[in-house]
């Protein structure tokens, strides 16, 4: 594919074509400025996108977001909307790590009045929440009490003391979709995730203390109660090891299933079966039994983080959710097709939703304004908070959910150094508390895209719009 196979519609948007290759069913979109249009040449996310098009039921476009690079399947920062009574469901829409996705915790901490206390709290912090490649806990759950983490997500852990009844409010789907089944999850996945809620994981996983830099809408920071040189934390994990096999068991499954339901496309990393048929409906269950385990894990982790950071600064120093968003899922949501209202299963893969004000999904506090949309910056960069608007619904309300790769890991480990890497996160006063140094490199700045520029794209498109923006004071990271 070149840049001339593209139609460009706006600045930031760009299509091609269904004519483009005869078995695209619709056309592919892609929200990028022309200047890292250049970029995403590279690898194959583009011809990835094309392949989406092919998938039964898509309905209007695949799309991708400004993140967008390639993954296994769709490219990370792909979104399709497929009709749920004849379209298929595809774990390569999903990915890995299902509800890999990020929580912002609210302080009432100025910069000023935590910075005598920062060091204490990143280290308190990183000793009450493993992290890195397979750590868990020395203590599993057992079968029975997995079971209804399972079934019930977040619930389950603030039914048992492990968190508010508030914290509920301000979690996608209230942190629990009920249509999770842990019986169509497997033992080698439940065994996986036994000693794994409360953990942090590795890779792009980190939790953050960050303070608020920039305000760029006042109105709408008062409503999600941001304030300038504010305190935050920022937990970016998902479903560690259960959700990975999870992954894994389905997509051989679905590979088997291919055949049966005479799909045939042009990647089998697309590997996928009819929603309504059982290995449909058995991924889905199971699907959704791992995104509620990534939402008791950001939980459990809230619940350490809330202790150490009571053990530092003393009791009533609370901290609440500002929100807590999914962006690997597939998830049931309604819209309006053709002029007809359709329930469509959205699969977002590296693509956060974005609800507009008076959706009926966002808390009450937040209806006026709209959905708080979390997006991650790489290691050592800014994050932003923004908000969902109406006119996200061209892309089913999605917006883009970090930065993107723009080099592999492997690449990264060859030609970055880890010590160089540490000298510029220390001139820029970022601690860093680390397990490993090993595995650094590959979530150096310079592996990513520009945050900026992305966000930049989103909010210029008119997907989310820009709130505030969080630069990080400690970081904590697996290896």
């Amino acid at each position: 594919m070149e840049k001339k196979d593209l139609v460009k519609i706006n600045d930031y948007l760009w299509e091609i074509p269904k004519e483009f290759r005869s078995d695209m069913r619709v056309p592919a979109r892609v929200y990028v400025s022309e200047k890292m249009l250049e970029e995403i040449f590279r690898d194959r996310s583009l011809n990835q996108l094309v392949n989406i098009t092919t998938l039964p039921g898509i309905v209007n476009y695949s799309l991708a977001m400004p993140d967008i690079h390639e993954g296994y399947g769709f490219p990370i920062g792909g979104v399709a909307g497929i009709r749920a009574n004849d379209g298929i469901i595809s774990p390569g829409g999903v990915g890995y790590d299902i509800n890999c996705g990020m929580r912002i915790l609210l302080s009432s901490y100025a910069e000023k009045e935590l910075n005598p206390y920062l060091k204490r709290l990143a280290e308190e912090i990183a000793m009450s929440v493993p992290s890195g490649l397979g750590r868990g806990h020395k203590k599993s759950i057992n079968r029975i009490d997995l079971d209804k983490i399972l079934n019930s997500g977040a619930r389950e852990l603030v039914q048992n003391d492990y968190g508010e009844a508030d914290d509920l409010k301000y979690c996608e789907s209230g942190g629990c979709l009920e249509m999770a089944d842990a019986r169509v999850v497997s033992n080698r996945a439940k065994n996986r995730g036994g000693d794994q809620v409360g953990t942090l994981g590795s890779g792009n996983h980190f939790l953050e203390i960050q303070k608020v830099a920039e305000i760029f809408n006042k109105e709408v920071a008062k409503q999600f109660n941001l304030f300038s040189n504010q305190i935050v934390i920022m937990i970016h994990t998902g479903s560690r090891g259960l959700g990975h096999q999870v992954a894994t068991d389905y997509i051989q499954v679905m590979m088997r299933a291919m055949s049966k339901y005479k799909i045939n496309l042009p990647d089998r990393e697309l590997a996928c079966a009819p929603f309504n048929s059982d290995e449909g409906q058995n991924y889905f269950q199971a699907m959704a039994a791992a995104a509620n385990f990534a939402w008791a894990n950001r939980q459990m982790i809230s619940f350490y983080v809330r202790q150490a950071w009571e053990k530092i600064l003393g009791k009533g120093s609370n901290l609440k959710i500002l929100y807590d968003v999914a962006h690997n899922i597939a998830k049931l949501e309604e819209y309006e097709v053709n002029g007809q209202r359709e329930t469509l299963i959205v699969h977002r893969k590296g693509a956060t939703r974005a609800f507009p004000a008076h959706h009926p999904e966002i808390p009450e506090e937040y209806q006026s304004c709209g959905q708080p949309v979390l997006i991650p910056g790489s290691m050592g960069t800014a994050s932003y908070v923004l908000v969902g608007v109406e006119k996200s619904k061209e892309t089913w309300h999605s917006t883009c959910h970090g930065a993107g790769r723009r080099m592999s890991r492997a690449s990264a480990t060859k030609n970055l150094s880890v010590q160089e890497i540490l000298n510029n996160l220390k001139q820029k006063g970022v601690l860093v508390e680390c397990n490993s140094l090993r595995g650094l490199a590959e979530e150096a700045p310079e592996a990513y895209k520009d945050i900026d520029e992305v966000v930049n794209v989103v909010d210029q498109s008119g997907l989310s719009i820009k709130v505030a923006k969080l630069v990080p004071l400690a970081v904590i990271k697996g290896e």
